[in-house]
């Protein structure tokens, strides 16, 4: 990382001179599976242009500069029909900070003119999951494959061939693969021809055909050659290789009638639990057809599952790619989380909430998604949705949940506004302009206006343009309610100086009519930092109706309470969202100080009262349909208190009795078994009692939960463990056993019967109270996981409230190892954010900011700690930290209190 001395280089300075632009790639690469090679050569044809900026004329240059990173590099060569000539390049320079070659020529391209540049490179395939590398799959590794992943780090591409690596410079691509005969290979495309390699087809002197030359079994080689893409960026390029099997199906498109091929490749040890992930994408291509009124664009659309990938899945096109937990499923031990993940990740947002009504997805985005951008974006150190990314640390830096889950946040509170069926409009139009181009967010919402006819620039971008969003804080006053909008911070009230910004707030104001319907008013904009609404506060109101609005709300204690009633009440006119809303806003304002933790905590108890009177006398499953995701946000923020006083066993004790007051009865009353006959909700909620009474220590479902793994582990039978309770019984047989237990989860997470099992083992590893076990387990990490699960162990450490500091000091001890395990990809990231992110107290703050303190000026001392590639997850926990200690230090007196003021009342 630079040192404050060092001028900041120019953002131009990092982008490829424009002098030439690639028009179309031709890229042929011969894998060796058995030795873990890969070669290549790349023939791009490029356009010579002039480019102006302001005055200037930009010369004509003799040299081509892409971007390449750990690949060997061949003889470049350069054929101009203007020249009439094929030239070599005569002098070659390499950039590695900046990932480029550089390669001069003779004689200068004139402006205008059309060239090919050829090059050959050859590359190790590592098990790094980015760029071209090699996976394993199948017991003991039988299966080995490779395939792409451009995702891992967003400029990933160059270290499977020389390309130009921007997204703005997109190309037609046309990819040849060469593999042994008895494998698989798949591209973005449908392959137009495949067969075993006559050197009598090939064309002479080609590259190919000197390759094959030189091995002894060439006839045991196939070449397939892939149909040319539309213009593309050369991160959605993909290929692969392996000994893949699939399962077939296909859908016919509303729009013009074409029937359409799908395809999901795994290895063959799996293939059967790939059926759910291709029915899903099957019932969603035609939707998003239907939406937005465009044609799928590719002749077919495959996906291949990996046992090694970086992220969760990478959409390329006509080529998704993933991990098994996001595409596999066991048919006979499926959990409702697991069939979540899998249609989410298929779906995605837009088709989300098409594909399994009842499983309610719009308001379960809140949990999933816009809670988490919120908690990411109450910090001093987040970042704007759109942001300058200057080089290849900033870009993988804003891969976070922020960009991701903000931007689909705001989209969600600008639909609602909108309406949606203009906002999908005004998509499609977005969509058709700019087939096969860049855009800018401009762009988006101008098609969003031209839809709407209303300013929607003016009403978005600072939402877009400006960190962090406001908390409205409501007022009541004689004839109606007061609303101010502030930055909101976890860290409290903000400086003015960072309370500057003003957002156009849609109110949604919820009201109650003469017939006792509720009435909704989207006209209502808080555009200002002040307004007054004229209002009957007699009767029930709401801001944020259905909690579209990227903001949190603040009432009154006596307003929160009423809320309260109302929201439980049997004909609520609160929706599930509304509901939810509440309570997570109640508690982050508790959390932040803009109001009290024993508001919140009434708000709950409140809930949890009015449930007890009017639902659990009369049970039926449609009043369970109002409770589910209600009472999972309920447990998830007891458990983000639990987390935070984790040191505090005084707290722990009386918080835990709460929780068990809270979700015991409803375990009682669910019980432990599951029925396909039991509604999703049904499920759900019972799940949650469970979990939360186990984590709260109940010792009747702790002894229940013990029993059902002693059976397991005594006869090798799970069919007592239902699959939506597999993680916590794993976790808790773990924590209240000994070695036995943590043996026979080790023994599953390296052999599971399916991904969630494994998932559930992972985890559990680290569940034990034994730090001679915790230690173990690390080992395990260290020596044994693969990269892409050592996450999953990680946060079983960092989840036991015995192992959180431990893993917090192992993961400093070990810094340089996991530094070189995850060089170019998220994990570092990813690390930094589970070993800190529990910590509460000032003095894990100043412990961890010293441990780092060297890494931000890149002190030649401490040159191992350079933080630069993870230097804003490192802020964002630091920021954590911080604030949970504030909490801490602020609340504990208040929480107290009210803890025992309740006990008191039992």
């Amino acid at each position: 990382m630079p040192s404050s001395d060092t001028p900041p280089q120019d953002a131009s300075d990092l982008r490829l001179p424009t002098d030439l632009k690639p028009t179309h790639y031709d890229i042929t690469v011969w894998t060796d599976l058995e030795n873990n090679t890969f070669e290549g050569i790349v023939h791009v044809d490029l356009h010579s242009a002039k480019i102006r900026f302001s005055l200037q004329v930009i010369k004509e240059s003799s040299k081509v500069v892409l971007h390449t990173a750990s690949l060997e590099l061949g003889g470049a060569s350069l054929q101009s029909d203007a020249l009439q000539s094929v030239q070599d390049a005569h002098t070659r320079e390499f950039d590695d900070k900046n990932e480029r070659g550089i390669f001069s020529f003779d004689k200068a391209l004139p402006a205008g003119s059309k060239a090919r540049f050829s090059i050959p490179f050859k590359g190790v395939l590592t098990g790094d999951m980015l760029g071209y590398y090699r996976s394993t799959g199948g017991k003991d590794g039988e299966f080995k494959y490779t395939l792409t992943q451009f995702e891992a780090s967003p400029t990933a591409a160059r270290r499977a061939f020389p390309c130009w690596d921007e997204p703005l410079l997109k190309a037609t691509v046309a990819v040849t693969l060469v593999s042994r005969v008895n494998s698989v290979n798949l591209s973005n495309m449908p392959a137009i021809s495949e067969e075993v390699y006559k050197p009598e087809s090939a064309e002479k002197d080609s590259w190919l055909a000197k390759k094959m030359t030189s091995l002894s079994d060439a006839g045991q080689w196939k070449v397939t050659k892939f149909e040319t893409t539309p213009p593309v960026s050369t991160y959605l390029i993909a290929y692969a290789n392996g000994p893949f099997v699939y399962l077939e199906d296909s859908y016919k498109s509303p729009l013009s009638g074409k029937v359409r091929p799908l395809r999901i490749y795994t290895t063959p040890d799996v293939i059967s639990q790939a059926q759910f992930a291709l029915d899903i994408k099957r019932k969603v291509l035609p939707l998003y057809e239907e939406v937005f009124d465009i044609e799928y664009p590719l002749p077919k659309l495959d996906t291949l599952v990996a046992s090694d990938f970086d992220s969760g899945a990478m959409e390329n096109w006509g080529l998704i790619t993933g991990r098994t937990t996001a595409f596999l499923l066991d048919p006979a031990s499926a959990d409702i989380h697991s069939k979540q993940n899998i249609a989410t990740t298929q779906s995605h947002e837009v088709a989300h909430m098409w594909v399994f009504p009842e499983w309610k997805l719009d308001s379960e985005f809140l949990t999933s998604h816009f809670y988490q951008a919120r908690a990411l974006d109450a910090k001093l150190s987040s970042h704007p949705i759109e942001v300058e990314c200057p080089d290849a640390n900033m870009i993988n830096q804003i891969f976070d949940h922020l960009s991701y889950a903000k931007a689909a946040s705001v989209l969600r509170m600008l639909a609602s506004y909108v309406g949606e069926d203009r906002f999908l409009k005004g998509v499609s139009l977005y969509l058709k302009k700019h087939t096969y181009k860049n855009s800018v967010t401009k762009d988006l919402w101008e098609g969003i206006q031209a839809a709407t006819d209303l300013d929607i620039p003016k009403m978005m971008d600072n939402w877009v343009k400006k960190m962090g969003y406001p908390i409205v804080t409501v007022t009541e006053k004689e004839g109606g309610i007061h609303l101010r909008q502030d930055r909101f911070l976890e860290t409290g009230p903000a400086d003015p100086k960072d309370n500057e910004t003003i957002w156009t707030v849609p109110v949604n104001l919820l009201t109650i009519g003469a017939d006792g319907k509720a009435v909704l008013n989207k006209d209502i904009l808080l555009d200002e930092r002040e307004k007054f609404i004229p209002l009957d506060t007699s009767k029930p109101y709401k801001i944020n109706a259905d909690t579209t609005g990227f903001y949190a709300t603040t009432y009154p204690a006596e307003r929160l309470i009423k809320l309260g009633q109302q929201a439980a009440a049997e004909n609520s006119p609160f929706s599930l969202s509304d509901r939810m809303g509440l309570v997570s806003d109640a508690l982050a304002a508790a959390k932040a100080g803009y109001a009290s933790v024993s508001s919140a905590l009434g708000l709950i108890e409140t809930l949890k009262n009015e449930k007890e009177r009017n639902i659990r006398l009369c049970l039926t499953a449609a009043v369970a349909i109002a409770l589910d995701l209600v009472w999972t946000s309920i447990a998830s923020n007891l458990s983000l208190i639990a987390s935070t006083w984790y040191e505090d066993p005084k707290v722990l004790e009386k918080l835990n009795a709460f929780r068990r007051e809270l979700f015991v009865p409803l375990v009682k009353q669910y019980g432990l078994e599951y029925s396909d006959s039991d509604s999703y909700d049904i499920q759900q909620l019972r799940t949650t009692a469970i979990e939360q009474s186990a984590d709260a220590g109940d010792a009747w479902v702790v002894k229940e939960l013990r029993g059902r793994f002693d059976h397991f582990l005594k006869t090798g039978d799970d069919s007592k463990i239902p699959s939506d309770l597999t993680g916590v019984v794993f976790r808790i047989a773990v924590r209240e056993g000994g070695r036995p237990e943590w043996e026979a989860v080790r023994r599953i997470a390296s052999k599971p019967k399916n991904p969630f099992q494994g998932l559930s083992a992972m985890r559990a590893m680290g569940a034990s109270k034994d730090l001679k076990l915790a230690e173990e387990t690390f080992d395990f990490i260290l020596n044994q996981a693969r990269d892409q699960d050592t996450f999953y162990y990680a946060g079983g450490l960092q989840g036991n409230y015995a192992t959180r500091k431990f893993v917090a000091q192992k993961f400093k001890e070990h810094f340089a190892t996991f530094q070189k395990r995850y060089a170019g990809n998220f994990g570092l990231i990813r690390w930094t954010e589970i070993s800190f992110m529990g910590l509460s107290s000032e003095k894990d703050y100043e412990e961890t900011a010293a441990f780092f303190k060297a890494g931000h000026g890149c002190d030649p001392v401490d040159i191992d700690k350079d933080t630069s590639k993870f230097d804003m997850a490192l802020k964002q926990t630091l920021d954590s930290i911080r604030a949970r200690a504030a909490w801490v230090q602020a609340a504990t007196g208040e929480l107290l209190q009210w803890l025992e003021k309740r006990e008191s009342k039992l």
